[in-house]
């Protein structure tokens, strides 16, 4: 379908017809929306734009935002990397992980463009070598998250069979990248390993799980909106082809660290599991005396440090997609996701051990500090004068 402001748009055929694209990303601002919106602006100049609107502008909460955006957009696809926290309340887990999904699909389905929607491994049971087709029953017992997403991935194939829907899942296990701006998943592991406040393993030998490299990502959903007739109403896992042993990470992180813990003594998972009921009732107490106590989100999940999930990569293997950095794992990133986290967690003072290492020195730092009036003085001396490239720039 061609729209007025565009020139182009990839058939179901999968032939390509010249022109410019434009996308609409939703969820721009989390670790994956935006590795996907620096890669479109990057590399993709002059044949696909993208638009990522702020919750203030489109809130995929609000039905009428939806349609008012799209209409006024006309966009040529839409991705969704959007989701509410992964502990909300059941009330805001269905309306934006479930209803805004879904919504966002009746839209791309009326206006006959693909959706590109990303889901998780939360869908899915523990085992090895899970693959497409598994997943999780539908029941009450589920958390909110599992349950939304659960719900999604039904009603966009539902849609896909009564309504024609375009649509691409990708599902997504351990995510690891830079540029995360919260704490959270693998960076919550390298975030307690850093701040020696995992004294002990909490796993057990030979538990393996799935990781996704987010910067992969892009290039996978640009090959997706190349090639729709291949991709188009199927589900793939995005996930590295080898699954990693919790224990053997965990492990590597502290020796890259040169920490002393985590010592190498695995707790059972009773003895963690009471240690989480303890910190929830205490955490209720500390609320009865206006002390306000938010425990990381992930405890959800800690049962999962202690059961393997690994997912099947060989439908995605088997694709036309060419893996960008076939060497690139986890393993071969810690690098640079240690020296960018620990710098930035530096910055905000929530890790000092390693400020000198990897923050360097601030130069005026002393005089910020101590003479900050003699500093401004001396600024307001040198360095305050317009850009003169810029004002020869308005000239011109």
């Amino acid at each position: 379908m061609l729209t007025e402001n565009t020139r182009s748009q990839t058939s179901l055929s999968g032939i390509q017809v010249s022109g410019k694209r434009l996308g609409v990303l939703i969820g721009g601002s989390g670790l994956i929306g935006g590795t996907l919106a620096y890669y479109f602006k990057t590399r993709t100049a002059g044949k696909i734009d993208i638009r990522a609107p702020s919750s203030k502008k489109l809130s995929i909460r609000n039905v009428d935002d939806i349609k008012a955006y799209l209409t006024q957009v006309r966009p040529d696809f839409v991705i969704n990397t959007a989701i509410a926290a992964i502990d909300s309340d059941a009330h805001l887990a269905f309306e934006v992980n479930y209803l805004g999904s879904v919504n966002l699909a009746r839209a791309c389905c009326a206006l006959g463009i693909p959706y590109i929607h990303f889901s998780s491994a939360v869908t899915l049971p523990n085992g090895e070598n899970l693959v497409e087709d598994d997943h999780l029953p539908l029941a009450p017992g589920l958390t909110h998250y599992a349950k939304s997403k659960l719900m999604t991935e039904r009603t966009l194939r539902y849609m896909r069979q009564n309504q024609g829907l375009d649509f691409t899942i990708v599902r997504l296990a351990v995510v690891y990248g830079e540029h995360d701006h919260k704490i959270q998943g693998f960076h919550r592991l390298l975030f307690s390993i850093a701040d020696e406040s995992m004294p002990f393993m909490i796993t057990r030998k030979g538990v393996r799980h799935s990781y996704t490299n987010a910067n992969k990502i892009p290039y996978f959903v640009h090959h997706a909106l190349d090639n729709r007739e291949e991709f188009s109403g199927e589900t793939y896992h995005f996930v590295d082809k080898e699954p990693v042993e919790l224990a053997d990470l965990i492990l590597t992180i502290r020796s890259y660290l040169e920490q002393k813990r985590p010592r190498e003594l695995y707790v059972p998972y009773p003895v963690i599991r009471s240690g989480k009921f303890f910190l929830q009732w205490l955490a209720g107490v500390l609320n009865w005396f206006g002390i306000s106590v938010r425990l990381p989100p992930e405890l959800m999940f800690l049962e999962n440090f202690y059961k393997s999930q690994t997912l099947s990569s060989e439908k995605l293997r088997h694709s036309s997609f060419i893996d960008p950095f076939p060497e690139e794992t986890v393993y071969t990133a810690l690098p640079k996701l240690v020296v960018y986290y620990l710098t930035r967690w530096g910055h905000l003072n929530l890790i000092t051990t390693f400020n000198d290492e990897f923050i360097g020195d601030f130069e005026l730092e002393e005089d910020f500090v101590n003479s900050p009036g003699e500093l401004l003085d001396s600024i307001h001396a040198d360095s305050v004068s317009p850009f003169p490239e810029l004002q020869q720039g308005k000239k011109d």
